[in-house]
This record gives structure tokens, sequence and C-alpha cells, in this order.
């Protein structure tokens, strides 16, 4: 059963200068350790934070809550599985806001698409209760 869907799209050029103006300080605020380290060492730097940045707001929408209620940017970061899918894990407020949209007795299993066609970058989360 679906219990959350979200998307975002945003324009990576609104990364790129982000990170040209605010540097380690927009990234430490926004992304986790393990998102840091995979987009720094990318060609596409600004490209790859971007889908980040987004997959962020979608799920931050499919947990019903935006970037509120004890949900913080950091509290979300994408993360690869072996097979190389992405997938959100979530910590602190997210967490538990996942927790409270799950019916009692079900787990959540999140779904997460991303791309990006400079000069956007998109993506797609569903939370879905197994």
């Amino acid at each position: 059963m679906i219990i959350g869907l979200g998307s975002d799209l945003i324009d990576i050029r609104r990364i790129e200068k982000s990170l040209e103006r605010f540097g380690d300080r927009f990234t430490h605020r926004v992304f986790t350790e393990i998102e840091r380290a995979k987009s720094d060492r990318r060609r596409m730097r600004a490209a790859s934070y971007a889908k980040r940045f987004a997959a962020k707001e979608a799920c931050s929408k499919a947990l019903g809550t935006g970037l509120s209620h004890g949900v913080f940017w950091r509290d979300m970061g994408v993360v690869n599985l072996p097979t190389g899918q992405p997938t959100v894990s979530l910590t602190g407020g997210a967490l538990v806001r996942l927790e409270t949209i799950v019916p009692t007795g079900m787990t959540a299993n999140i779904h997460l698409t991303i791309t990006d066609d400079f000069p956007l970058a998109q993506a797609f989360v569903v939370i879905e209760a197994i």
C-alpha cells in the first residue's frame, strides 16, 4: 500500500550558485557525509548534489511534512543499495515521522528514482507499507 508520494524538480544552476557562494557551509548543512563523499568525487558535482537535493525535497513531501515538524535536511540521506539502486535512509525527525505514518504491523519501503538532464534534476519518492 502506498502511504506517501513526493516529487521535486530543481534547476542544477541553483545548486551550482549555492556551492560557489556558500561551499562547505551549504553542503554540511544540507547533505550527509555519505552524500558529500559521493557527490564530491563526481565530474558533474553540482548535478549530483542537485539530484540529492531533489530527493530530499521529494522525500519530505512523501512524508507529508515538507521540511518542518522536526524533519531536517540531513535526516534524509540518499544511499545506494549493493545493486546501485538509490534509496533514502531516514534518521531523526524524518524517521520518527515515517514511524507515525506506517500502519501497525507493517514496515516501510522507500522507493527513489533520480535523474538529471542539464539544467534540471528530478526525483520521485514512493513510500510503501508492506
